[in-house]
Protein backbone atom coordinates (compact mmCIF):
# COMPACT_ATOMS: atom_id res chain seq x y z
CA UNK A 1 0.00 0.00 0.00
CA UNK A 2 1.19 3.37 -0.37
CA UNK A 3 1.87 5.41 2.71
CA UNK A 4 2.82 9.02 3.41
CA UNK A 5 4.86 7.70 6.76
CA UNK A 6 8.42 8.94 6.25
CA UNK A 7 9.81 11.42 8.16
CA UNK A 8 9.80 15.15 7.46
CA UNK A 9 12.74 17.23 7.35
CA UNK A 10 11.42 19.93 5.06
CA UNK A 11 7.97 20.84 5.17
CA UNK A 12 5.38 22.18 2.20
CA UNK A 13 2.46 24.70 3.18
CA UNK A 14 0.43 21.18 3.39
CA UNK A 15 2.72 19.68 6.27
CA UNK A 16 4.55 17.10 3.89
CA UNK A 17 7.68 16.95 2.66
CA UNK A 18 9.29 16.35 -0.95
CA UNK A 19 10.85 13.34 1.17
CA UNK A 20 7.91 12.20 2.75
CA UNK A 21 6.88 11.68 -0.94
CA UNK A 22 10.56 10.42 -2.59
CA UNK A 23 9.59 7.59 0.47
CA UNK A 24 6.41 6.90 -1.32
CA UNK A 25 8.06 6.55 -4.83
CA UNK A 26 10.88 4.24 -3.37
CA UNK A 27 8.30 1.51 -2.41
CA UNK A 28 7.86 -0.88 -5.52
CA UNK A 29 5.17 -2.93 -4.42
CA UNK A 30 1.92 -0.19 -5.41
CA UNK A 31 -1.41 -1.37 -6.07
CA UNK A 32 -1.41 2.02 -7.86
CA UNK A 33 1.13 3.44 -10.26
CA UNK A 34 1.45 6.84 -10.08
CA UNK A 35 3.77 8.43 -12.63
CA UNK A 36 1.00 10.51 -14.40
CA UNK A 37 -0.51 11.52 -11.40
CA UNK A 38 2.69 13.22 -10.76
CA UNK A 39 2.99 15.36 -13.32
CA UNK A 40 -0.12 15.84 -15.14
CA UNK A 41 -0.90 19.27 -15.00
CA UNK A 42 -4.68 20.75 -14.24
CA UNK A 43 -6.50 21.81 -16.64
CA UNK A 44 -9.90 22.29 -14.72
CA UNK A 45 -13.68 21.75 -16.15
CA UNK A 46 -13.85 21.38 -19.80
CA UNK A 47 -16.76 22.02 -22.06
CA UNK A 48 -19.13 18.71 -22.35
CA UNK A 49 -18.45 18.30 -25.98
CA UNK A 50 -14.93 17.24 -25.98
CA UNK A 51 -15.03 13.35 -26.75
CA UNK A 52 -13.11 10.66 -24.55
CA UNK A 53 -12.42 7.56 -25.40
CA UNK A 54 -12.75 4.16 -24.01
CA UNK A 55 -10.30 1.25 -25.83
CA UNK A 56 -11.22 -2.13 -25.00
CA UNK A 57 -8.21 -4.40 -25.99
CA UNK A 58 -9.46 -7.91 -26.85
CA UNK A 59 -5.71 -9.33 -25.79
CA UNK A 60 -5.06 -12.76 -27.47
CA UNK A 61 -6.59 -12.07 -31.25
CA UNK A 62 -9.98 -12.85 -31.77
CA UNK A 63 -11.04 -14.79 -34.86
CA UNK A 64 -12.86 -12.74 -37.34
CA UNK A 65 -14.97 -15.43 -39.16
CA UNK A 66 -16.02 -16.44 -35.53
CA UNK A 67 -16.90 -13.19 -34.13
CA UNK A 68 -17.53 -10.58 -36.48
CA UNK A 69 -17.16 -11.52 -40.21
CA UNK A 70 -18.55 -14.93 -40.29
CA UNK A 71 -18.29 -16.91 -43.63
CA UNK A 72 -21.18 -19.11 -43.89
CA UNK A 73 -20.79 -19.69 -47.76
CA UNK A 74 -16.93 -20.81 -47.12
CA UNK A 75 -15.51 -24.45 -46.92
CA UNK A 76 -16.41 -27.03 -43.45
CA UNK A 77 -12.61 -26.19 -42.07
CA UNK A 78 -12.73 -22.69 -42.75
CA UNK A 79 -16.19 -21.19 -41.53
CA UNK A 80 -16.40 -22.82 -38.54
CA UNK A 81 -19.45 -24.29 -35.94
CA UNK A 82 -21.37 -21.05 -35.92
CA UNK A 83 -24.00 -19.60 -37.37
CA UNK A 84 -24.23 -15.49 -38.85
CA UNK A 85 -27.56 -13.88 -36.86
CA UNK A 86 -29.24 -10.33 -37.80
CA UNK A 87 -28.66 -7.45 -36.22
CA UNK A 88 -30.73 -4.39 -35.97
CA UNK A 89 -28.91 -2.49 -38.87
CA UNK A 90 -30.25 -4.51 -42.19
CA UNK A 91 -27.31 -6.55 -44.26
CA UNK A 92 -25.06 -6.32 -41.03
CA UNK A 93 -24.69 -9.70 -39.83
CA UNK A 94 -22.54 -11.04 -36.82
CA UNK A 95 -21.66 -14.20 -35.24
CA UNK A 96 -24.69 -15.85 -33.31
CA UNK A 97 -22.35 -16.00 -29.89
CA UNK A 98 -22.92 -12.34 -29.58
CA UNK A 99 -27.15 -12.40 -29.48
CA UNK A 100 -27.08 -9.05 -27.57
CA UNK A 101 -24.66 -7.17 -29.76
CA UNK A 102 -26.54 -7.91 -32.52
CA UNK A 103 -29.59 -5.49 -30.74
CA UNK A 104 -27.04 -2.24 -30.69
CA UNK A 105 -25.29 -2.66 -33.96
CA UNK A 106 -26.66 0.67 -34.78
CA UNK A 107 -24.41 2.08 -31.71
CA UNK A 108 -20.96 0.44 -33.57
CA UNK A 109 -19.71 -0.08 -37.11
CA UNK A 110 -17.34 -3.21 -38.35
CA UNK A 111 -13.99 -2.35 -39.42
CA UNK A 112 -13.84 -5.74 -41.12
CA UNK A 113 -10.20 -5.42 -43.44
CA UNK A 114 -7.35 -4.55 -40.69
CA UNK A 115 -3.93 -5.90 -41.30
CA UNK A 116 -0.42 -5.55 -40.92
CA UNK A 117 2.57 -6.95 -42.79
CA UNK A 118 4.91 -7.17 -39.35
CA UNK A 119 5.59 -10.46 -37.47
CA UNK A 120 2.51 -12.52 -36.23
CA UNK A 121 3.51 -12.24 -32.62
CA UNK A 122 1.46 -10.49 -29.84
CA UNK A 123 3.80 -7.96 -29.06
CA UNK A 124 3.84 -6.70 -32.45
CA UNK A 125 0.45 -6.37 -32.33
CA UNK A 126 -0.22 -4.45 -29.33
CA UNK A 127 2.18 -1.88 -30.37
CA UNK A 128 0.78 -1.59 -33.51
CA UNK A 129 -2.81 -1.19 -32.50
CA UNK A 130 -2.38 1.01 -29.51
CA UNK A 131 0.31 3.06 -31.02
CA UNK A 132 -0.31 3.28 -34.58
CA UNK A 133 3.05 2.16 -35.23
CA UNK A 134 5.75 -0.75 -34.83
CA UNK A 135 8.83 0.38 -32.36
CA UNK A 136 12.20 0.93 -34.43
CA UNK A 137 15.36 2.60 -33.96
CA UNK A 138 15.35 2.30 -30.65
CA UNK A 139 12.16 4.51 -30.42
CA UNK A 140 8.68 3.39 -28.11
CA UNK A 141 6.03 5.69 -29.59
CA UNK A 142 3.42 7.00 -27.10
CA UNK A 143 0.09 5.13 -26.55
CA UNK A 144 -2.83 7.04 -27.79
CA UNK A 145 -3.99 8.17 -24.34
CA UNK A 146 -0.87 8.99 -23.14
CA UNK A 147 -0.48 11.21 -25.98
CA UNK A 148 -3.73 12.82 -25.79
CA UNK A 149 -2.89 13.56 -22.16
CA UNK A 150 -0.03 15.20 -23.62
CA UNK A 151 -1.55 17.71 -25.42
CA UNK A 152 -5.09 18.37 -23.51
CA UNK A 153 -3.66 17.63 -20.02
CA UNK A 154 -5.72 16.08 -17.35
CA UNK A 155 -9.32 17.32 -16.19
CA UNK A 156 -9.11 18.57 -12.67
CA UNK A 157 -7.82 15.76 -9.86
CA UNK A 158 -8.53 13.16 -12.11
CA UNK A 159 -5.68 11.11 -14.23
CA UNK A 160 -6.04 12.10 -17.76
CA UNK A 161 -5.48 8.08 -18.93
CA UNK A 162 -6.28 5.44 -17.07
CA UNK A 163 -5.44 1.47 -17.32
CA UNK A 164 -7.66 -0.90 -16.27
CA UNK A 165 -7.38 -3.38 -14.70
CA UNK A 166 -3.63 -4.55 -14.98
CA UNK A 167 -1.36 -3.98 -18.00
CA UNK A 168 -0.25 -6.63 -20.83
CA UNK A 169 2.22 -9.00 -19.35
CA UNK A 170 3.73 -12.34 -20.71
CA UNK A 171 2.65 -12.66 -24.18
CA UNK A 172 5.28 -15.12 -25.72
CA UNK A 173 7.42 -12.09 -27.04
CA UNK A 174 9.86 -10.09 -25.00
CA UNK A 175 8.99 -6.60 -26.32
CA UNK A 176 6.60 -3.60 -25.19
CA UNK A 177 3.19 -4.17 -25.92
CA UNK A 178 2.38 -0.28 -26.47
CA UNK A 179 0.60 1.17 -23.31
CA UNK A 180 3.01 3.10 -22.28
CA UNK A 181 4.13 6.90 -23.17
CA UNK A 182 6.75 6.04 -24.81
CA UNK A 183 9.33 8.61 -25.75
CA UNK A 184 7.20 11.06 -23.90
CA UNK A 185 7.95 10.40 -21.05
CA UNK A 186 7.42 8.51 -18.03
CA UNK A 187 4.75 11.13 -16.62
CA UNK A 188 2.46 10.52 -19.38
CA UNK A 189 2.09 6.60 -18.26
CA UNK A 190 -0.91 5.57 -17.76
CA UNK A 191 -2.63 5.38 -14.18
CA UNK A 192 -2.40 1.73 -13.57
CA UNK A 193 -5.56 0.20 -10.81
CA UNK A 194 -3.24 -3.50 -10.64
CA UNK A 195 -6.31 -4.91 -9.24
CA UNK A 196 -9.63 -6.91 -10.02
CA UNK A 197 -12.56 -4.76 -9.56
CA UNK A 198 -14.06 -8.15 -9.47
CA UNK A 199 -12.97 -9.66 -6.46
CA UNK A 200 -15.26 -8.85 -3.35
CA UNK A 201 -12.80 -7.47 -1.22
CA UNK A 202 -11.95 -4.72 -4.43
CA UNK A 203 -10.60 -1.16 -3.29
CA UNK A 204 -8.40 1.19 -4.41
CA UNK A 205 -5.64 1.05 -1.31
CA UNK A 206 -3.05 3.71 -2.71
CA UNK A 207 -5.78 6.29 -2.85
CA UNK A 208 -5.66 7.27 0.79
CA UNK A 209 -8.26 9.06 2.88
CA UNK A 210 -7.56 12.14 4.60
CA UNK A 211 -7.40 11.11 8.40
CA UNK A 212 -5.06 8.14 7.59
CA UNK A 213 -1.80 10.58 7.28
CA UNK A 214 -1.82 11.37 11.04
CA UNK A 215 -2.45 7.52 12.14
CA UNK A 216 1.24 6.03 11.11
CA UNK A 217 3.62 4.87 14.32
CA UNK A 218 6.91 6.77 14.47
CA UNK A 219 8.55 3.50 14.54
CA UNK A 220 7.19 2.32 11.46
CA UNK A 221 8.02 5.80 9.67
CA UNK A 222 11.92 5.60 11.04
CA UNK A 223 12.22 1.75 9.56
CA UNK A 224 10.91 3.31 6.34
CA UNK A 225 13.41 6.17 6.26
CA UNK A 226 16.64 4.27 6.89
CA UNK A 227 16.10 1.54 3.90
CA UNK A 228 15.47 4.09 1.43
CA UNK A 229 18.05 6.76 2.92
CA UNK A 230 20.77 5.93 0.87
CA UNK A 231 18.88 5.59 -2.42
CA UNK A 232 17.42 8.91 -1.82
CA UNK A 233 20.59 10.56 -0.98
CA UNK A 234 21.47 9.29 -4.46
CA UNK A 235 18.62 10.03 -6.32
CA UNK A 236 18.58 13.75 -5.34
CA UNK A 237 21.22 14.54 -7.07
CA UNK A 238 20.09 13.09 -10.53
CA UNK A 239 17.96 15.69 -12.51
CA UNK A 240 14.87 13.74 -12.47
CA UNK A 241 14.65 14.60 -8.83
CA UNK A 242 13.22 18.45 -9.78
CA UNK A 243 10.67 16.57 -11.77
CA UNK A 244 9.54 15.18 -8.67
CA UNK A 245 9.59 18.56 -6.70
CA UNK A 246 8.30 20.25 -9.19
CA UNK A 247 4.72 17.68 -9.11
CA UNK A 248 5.26 16.98 -5.48
CA UNK A 249 1.91 18.94 -4.55
CA UNK A 250 -0.15 18.28 -7.67
CA UNK A 251 0.62 14.18 -6.60
CA UNK A 252 -0.63 14.64 -3.46
CA UNK A 253 -3.43 16.58 -3.64
CA UNK A 254 -4.55 14.07 -6.15
CA UNK A 255 -3.67 10.85 -3.92
CA UNK A 256 -5.51 12.76 -1.27
CA UNK A 257 -8.29 14.16 -3.30
CA UNK A 258 -12.01 12.87 -2.42
CA UNK A 259 -13.18 13.54 -6.03
CA UNK A 260 -10.53 11.37 -7.26
CA UNK A 261 -11.12 8.50 -4.49
CA UNK A 262 -15.16 8.77 -5.42
CA UNK A 263 -14.42 8.47 -9.28
CA UNK A 264 -12.73 4.63 -8.31
CA UNK A 265 -15.27 3.38 -6.08
CA UNK A 266 -17.08 1.28 -7.57
CA UNK A 267 -18.78 0.40 -4.46
CA UNK A 268 -21.43 2.91 -5.14
CA UNK A 269 -22.81 1.97 -7.70
CA UNK A 270 -26.26 -0.31 -7.44
CA UNK A 271 -26.03 -3.90 -7.30
CA UNK A 272 -28.12 -4.18 -9.69
CA UNK A 273 -25.96 -2.39 -12.30
CA UNK A 274 -23.05 -4.47 -11.24
CA UNK A 275 -25.18 -7.56 -12.40
CA UNK A 276 -25.81 -5.62 -15.26
CA UNK A 277 -22.40 -5.42 -16.74
CA UNK A 278 -21.40 -9.15 -15.03
CA UNK A 279 -19.53 -10.00 -12.08
CA UNK A 280 -16.23 -10.58 -14.57
CA UNK A 281 -13.13 -8.76 -13.94
CA UNK A 282 -14.41 -7.69 -17.40
CA UNK A 283 -17.34 -6.87 -17.09
CA UNK A 284 -16.71 -4.65 -13.72
CA UNK A 285 -13.26 -3.16 -15.96
CA UNK A 286 -15.87 -1.76 -18.16
CA UNK A 287 -18.02 -0.20 -15.76
CA UNK A 288 -15.33 1.49 -14.02
CA UNK A 289 -14.46 2.66 -17.36
CA UNK A 290 -17.93 4.35 -17.35
CA UNK A 291 -17.31 5.44 -13.76
CA UNK A 292 -13.91 6.85 -14.71
CA UNK A 293 -14.94 8.62 -18.07
CA UNK A 294 -18.09 10.06 -16.08
CA UNK A 295 -16.16 11.74 -13.85
CA UNK A 296 -13.58 13.16 -15.98
CA UNK A 297 -10.96 10.77 -17.68
CA UNK A 298 -10.00 11.40 -20.89
CA UNK A 299 -9.05 8.25 -22.13
CA UNK A 300 -9.43 4.61 -20.18
CA UNK A 301 -7.57 1.42 -22.00
CA UNK A 302 -9.22 -1.93 -20.68
CA UNK A 303 -7.60 -5.33 -21.11
CA UNK A 304 -9.71 -7.77 -21.30
CA UNK A 305 -6.46 -10.07 -20.32
CA UNK A 306 -3.42 -9.84 -18.78
CA UNK A 307 -1.81 -12.97 -20.67
CA UNK A 308 -2.59 -15.48 -23.19
CA UNK A 309 -0.98 -18.42 -21.06
CA UNK A 310 -2.98 -19.10 -17.60
CA UNK A 311 -6.37 -18.77 -18.58
CA UNK A 312 -8.89 -19.24 -21.37
CA UNK A 313 -8.73 -15.89 -24.02
CA UNK A 314 -9.32 -15.11 -28.04
CA UNK A 315 -6.05 -16.68 -28.45
CA UNK A 316 -7.86 -20.19 -29.56
CA UNK A 317 -4.71 -22.45 -31.17
CA UNK A 318 -6.12 -25.60 -29.54
CA UNK A 319 -4.16 -27.00 -27.78
CA UNK A 320 -2.94 -26.99 -24.53
CA UNK A 321 -2.54 -24.44 -22.64
CA UNK A 322 -4.71 -22.67 -25.33
CA UNK A 323 -8.37 -23.51 -25.81
CA UNK A 324 -10.49 -24.15 -28.95
CA UNK A 325 -13.01 -22.15 -30.73
CA UNK A 326 -15.73 -24.02 -28.85
CA UNK A 327 -14.38 -23.16 -25.18
CA UNK A 328 -13.89 -19.09 -26.41
CA UNK A 329 -17.65 -19.60 -27.15
CA UNK A 330 -18.49 -20.95 -24.18
CA UNK A 331 -16.47 -18.40 -22.06
CA UNK A 332 -14.77 -15.58 -23.68
CA UNK A 333 -17.59 -14.30 -26.22
CA UNK A 334 -20.47 -14.30 -23.31
CA UNK A 335 -18.01 -12.10 -21.32
CA UNK A 336 -17.83 -9.82 -23.98
CA UNK A 337 -21.29 -9.66 -25.25
CA UNK A 338 -22.86 -8.89 -22.01
CA UNK A 339 -20.44 -6.49 -21.08
CA UNK A 340 -19.78 -4.42 -24.19
CA UNK A 341 -23.46 -4.55 -25.41
CA UNK A 342 -23.90 -3.29 -21.31
CA UNK A 343 -21.51 -0.28 -21.68
CA UNK A 344 -22.78 1.03 -24.98
CA UNK A 345 -26.33 1.13 -23.12
CA UNK A 346 -25.14 2.51 -20.58
CA UNK A 347 -22.98 5.27 -21.97
CA UNK A 348 -26.28 5.78 -24.23
CA UNK A 349 -28.84 6.22 -20.76
CA UNK A 350 -26.64 8.74 -19.41
CA UNK A 351 -26.28 10.90 -22.76
CA UNK A 352 -22.00 10.14 -22.54
CA UNK A 353 -21.90 8.05 -25.57
CA UNK A 354 -22.83 10.80 -27.94
CA UNK A 355 -18.65 12.41 -26.45
CA UNK A 356 -17.61 8.85 -25.81
CA UNK A 357 -15.32 6.91 -28.70
CA UNK A 358 -15.63 3.01 -27.51
CA UNK A 359 -13.50 0.94 -29.65
CA UNK A 360 -12.76 -3.13 -29.12
CA UNK A 361 -9.95 -4.36 -31.02
CA UNK A 362 -7.51 -7.05 -31.08
CA UNK A 363 -3.76 -7.19 -31.97
CA UNK A 364 -4.60 -9.48 -35.12
CA UNK A 365 -7.04 -12.21 -36.62
CA UNK A 366 -7.01 -16.06 -37.04
CA UNK A 367 -6.08 -18.05 -39.80
CA UNK A 368 -9.36 -19.44 -41.60
CA UNK A 369 -8.32 -23.12 -41.53
CA UNK A 370 -9.02 -24.38 -38.53
CA UNK A 371 -6.16 -26.39 -37.47
CA UNK A 372 -6.37 -29.87 -36.47
CA UNK A 373 -6.29 -28.98 -32.40
CA UNK A 374 -9.72 -27.32 -32.90
CA UNK A 375 -8.17 -24.01 -33.15
CA UNK A 376 -7.10 -21.12 -35.03
CA UNK A 377 -3.13 -19.61 -35.22
CA UNK A 378 -2.16 -16.09 -35.23
CA UNK A 379 -3.24 -14.14 -38.60
CA UNK A 380 -2.11 -10.14 -38.97
CA UNK A 381 -3.24 -11.06 -42.76
CA UNK A 382 -6.75 -9.32 -41.60
CA UNK A 383 -9.23 -9.08 -38.97
CA UNK A 384 -12.21 -7.07 -37.39
CA UNK A 385 -12.28 -4.27 -34.83
CA UNK A 386 -15.42 -2.27 -33.33
CA UNK A 387 -15.76 1.26 -33.29
CA UNK A 388 -18.44 3.77 -32.49
CA UNK A 389 -19.57 6.31 -30.07
CA UNK A 390 -18.20 10.07 -29.99
CA UNK A 391 -18.07 11.00 -34.01
CA UNK A 392 -17.78 7.97 -35.03
CA UNK A 393 -20.88 6.58 -37.08
CA UNK A 394 -22.44 3.58 -36.18
CA UNK A 395 -24.38 0.76 -38.36
CA UNK A 396 -21.72 0.71 -40.73
CA UNK A 397 -19.45 -2.08 -42.66
CA UNK A 398 -16.32 -1.00 -43.71
CA UNK A 399 -13.96 -2.76 -46.28
CA UNK A 400 -14.67 -6.67 -46.42
CA UNK A 401 -12.39 -9.59 -46.64
CA UNK A 402 -11.82 -11.81 -49.39
CA UNK A 403 -14.19 -15.07 -49.58
CA UNK A 404 -12.53 -17.24 -46.92
CA UNK A 405 -11.37 -14.22 -44.18
CA UNK A 406 -7.45 -14.39 -45.18
CA UNK A 407 -7.06 -10.86 -46.54
CA UNK A 408 -8.61 -7.67 -47.38
CA UNK A 409 -10.80 -7.25 -50.46
CA UNK A 410 -11.88 -4.16 -50.25
CA UNK A 411 -10.68 -0.99 -48.15
CA UNK A 412 -7.51 -2.59 -46.73
CA UNK A 413 -7.11 -0.85 -43.38
CA UNK A 414 -3.29 -0.55 -41.37
CA UNK A 415 -2.84 0.44 -37.44
CA UNK A 416 -2.33 3.76 -38.59
CA UNK A 417 -4.99 4.30 -40.25
CA UNK A 418 -7.06 3.43 -36.82
CA UNK A 419 -4.61 5.41 -34.28
CA UNK A 420 -5.12 8.41 -36.99
CA UNK A 421 -9.12 7.77 -36.79
CA UNK A 422 -9.08 7.90 -33.03
CA UNK A 423 -6.99 11.65 -32.75
CA UNK A 424 -8.97 12.98 -35.00
CA UNK A 425 -12.59 11.81 -33.35
CA UNK A 426 -10.56 13.00 -29.94
CA UNK A 427 -10.45 16.39 -32.11
CA UNK A 428 -6.74 16.71 -32.65
CA UNK A 429 -5.23 16.75 -35.83
CA UNK A 430 -3.38 13.19 -36.44
CA UNK A 431 -0.43 14.61 -37.69
CA UNK A 432 -0.22 17.47 -34.94
CA UNK A 433 3.74 17.17 -34.25
CA UNK A 434 4.93 15.84 -31.03
CA UNK A 435 8.95 16.56 -29.57
CA UNK A 436 10.28 13.28 -29.87
CA UNK A 437 13.77 12.06 -29.47
CA UNK A 438 16.42 14.64 -29.61
CA UNK A 439 13.94 17.28 -30.78
CA UNK A 440 12.95 15.61 -33.82
CA UNK A 441 9.73 16.45 -34.41
CA UNK A 442 7.16 12.96 -34.25
CA UNK A 443 3.69 13.47 -35.71
CA UNK A 444 0.91 11.73 -33.19
CA UNK A 445 0.39 9.61 -36.57
CA UNK A 446 2.12 8.84 -39.47
CA UNK A 447 1.54 11.22 -42.15
CA UNK A 448 1.41 9.23 -44.71
CA UNK A 449 -1.92 7.60 -43.14
CA UNK A 450 -5.65 9.45 -42.84
CA UNK A 451 -8.55 8.94 -40.59
CA UNK A 452 -10.97 6.14 -41.73
CA UNK A 453 -12.99 9.10 -43.20
CA UNK A 454 -16.52 6.76 -43.69
CA UNK A 455 -16.27 7.00 -40.16
CA UNK A 456 -17.27 10.93 -40.23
Amino acid sequence: MLRFDAARPVTFCDGLSRRDFLHVGAISSLGLTLPTLMSQRAQGATPPSEVNCIMLFLVGGPSQIDTWDPKPSAPDEVRGPFKPIATNVPGMQISEIFPRMAKHADKFSLIRSVYHTATAVHDTGHQMMQTGRLFAGGIEYPHIGSALTYVKGQRGEVPGYVLLPRPIGRTGGNLPHGHSAGFLGKQYDPFILNADPSDKNFKVPDLLPPDYLGTIRAERRQRMREAVDGALAAFEKQAQAKQYDDNFNLAYRLMSSPKAREAFALDKEPEAMRDRYGRTRFGQSCLLARRLIERGVRFVTVNMFETVFDEITWDIHGSRPFTDITEMAKQVAPNFDKAYSTLLEDLKERGLLQTTIVTAMGEFGRTPKINPAGGRDHHPGVWTILMGGGPIKGGQVIGESDELGYSPKTRPTQPGEIAATIYKGLGLDPHKELPGPQGRPIPLADYAVQPIKELF
